[in-house]
């Protein structure tokens, strides 16, 4: 990459979303260039998938397929059509120049006419050892129960679901259709879901909740065998023996690396200018996976919306938009209409 190379499509992230994306934009002959990111103590090229030991839902494999095998596949495939990776992640996104102007950990600068950005959201997490150590070894701590509850290693099991929000109520209810019996864990007196979310909850029979309780520590060596929890009020103790404990706390898009300069939503997820359509309130820059959904979170959503995008950036070019070099680009509408905002 010289200092005088413009890049027709700079992709960030390496998850389902922006593999699918390199590949159509590879095969539309684009010449993709990927920053799949390096490595962290939080993150991992691949995403949250690369913590995932068993996909059963992902469509083309009837025996399920192992998270990390499913995206080193989803990279062959992405590279066999010569798609470009770099290892490095970009820090910083100029919106104001055409072409954009990228600039990476490295220091490297470049420069591109469209950027899609395919970076996901990391799951919120306790911050125990343990809990880290099981979730990455698949070790029956999950962040997601529509992804891993219906395993065998949870049927008929006690699981545990921590959390008070809609996503804890829907992670509650989801398990009960394969556990003995599901225990909401929760700090507070009362639950911040939506009425109808935690009535739903509420009235299953096999779920029950340990109001005004943290989880302090996760217990088991290869594969969680329980939980200690403390009552916040008075600090007593007591163990909760579980076959898995599902962490409902919340997702945190990774778009910190974008400042103000995308319109998001109140929690840091981009927002479209459309519905079904993956531009962003900047012309050119595109979003794909869960960098933008917030309630499907699921592979092949993010996939699909790669695909979405890779297509919208080669007819955005084809279109002759934003080919003028080194101009100033014009400020985009921040006011996202509030019916066309959400693309889920």
């Amino acid at each position: 990459m010289s200092e005088d190379s413009i890049e027709n499509v700079i992709i960030i992230g390496s998850g389902p979303a922006a593999w699918t994306a390199a590949i159509y934009a590879a095969r539309a002959r684009l010449d993709p260039l990927v920053f799949e990111g390096a490595p962290s103590r939080e993150m991992i090229p691949g995403g949250q998938l690369m913590f995932t030991t068993e996909v059963e839902n992902y469509p083309g494999f009837k025996d399920g397929v192992d998270g990390q095998t499913l995206m080193m596949e989803m990279k062959e495939q992405a590279l066999r059509f010569d798609t470009r990776v770099v290892t490095d992640d970009i820090v910083d996104v100029d919106t104001n120049r055409r072409p954009f102007v990228l600039r990476s950990e490295g220091g490297e600068e470049l420069r591109s006419h469209t950027v899609i950005i395919a970076t996901g959201a990391r799951a919120n997490w306790l911050g125990l050892e343990n809990e880290e150590r099981l979730a990455q070894a698949g070790g029956g701590v999950s962040a997601c129960a529509v992804c891993d509850g219906a395993l065998p290693a949870f049927r008929d099991q006690v699981l545990a679901v921590v959390g008070g929000g809609d996503s804890a109520m829907e992670e509650a209810t989801y398990l009960t259709k394969f556990a003995r019996e599901v225990v909401i864990i929760h700090r507070r007196d009362a639950f911040r879901a939506s009425p109808i979310m935690a009535e739903r909850a509420l009235e299953n029979e096999k779920v029950r909740v340990e109001w005004n309780t943290i989880v302090t520590e996760v217990l088991g060596d290869d594969f969680i065998t329980g939980v200690r929890m403390q009552d916040v009020n008075t600090g007593e103790e007591s163990i909760l023996e579980v076959g898995g404990l599902f962490v409902a706390i919340g997702h945190t898009p990774n778009t910190g690396f974008l400042g103000e300069r995308i319109e998001m939503d109140e929690e840091g997820y981009l927002l479209t200018r459309q519905p079904w359509r993956t531009e962003t309130s900047v012309p050119g820059v595109f979003a794909a996976g869960d960098v933008m959904d917030s309630y499907f979170r699921q592979a092949v959503t993010a996939a699909g919306t790669g695909c979405m995008a890779a297509i919208e950036a080669e007819r955005w070019l084809a279109h002759g938009v934003g080919n003028d070099v080194d101009t100033e680009a014009p400020v985009a509408d921040s006011r996202v209409a509030e019916s066309a905002a959400d693309p889920r």
